[in-house]
């Protein structure tokens, strides 16, 4: 059992930074990595980072290099740092840690991000 508590969600101004922080605990030495996700309102959920336990970290094409992941692992945290922010940002945003042999994910419980003037 892995479980997970994101942080950092709020309310930003377009062209905003924000900064997420996913804390894991439990069998994290199993992980094949950690995902941040998110979805908007009568949308699917959608890959934003993704950052394995070894390798470099990818990103979707969609994603614009707006986003950048991070692992700090002495605190077994998953950053995500969002820069130049727009409206369609908007989203509650999840973290997934995917085990490594059965690829099964572990869901936090999400944080909202709203981009607003």
């Amino acid at each position: 059992q892995v479980q997970l508590v994101e942080s950092g969600g709020g309310l930003v101004q377009p062209g905003g930074s924000l900064r997420l922080s996913c804390a894991a605990s439990g069998a994290i030495s199993n992980l094949h990595g950690v995902g941040w996700y998110r979805q908007a309102p009568g949308k699917q959920r959608e890959l934003v980072a993704f950052i394995p336990s070894s390798g470099a970290p990818n990103y979707p094409d969609s994603m614009e290099g707006r986003f950048t992941i991070s692992r700090d692992n002495a605190r077994n945290t998953v950053h995500l740092q969002m820069a130049s922010l727009k409206p369609e940002d908007t989203a509650v945003y999840y973290c997934a840690a995917v085990e490594k042999y059965t690829r099964y994910a572990y869901w936090g419980q999400g944080t909202q991000v709203t981009v607003s003037s």
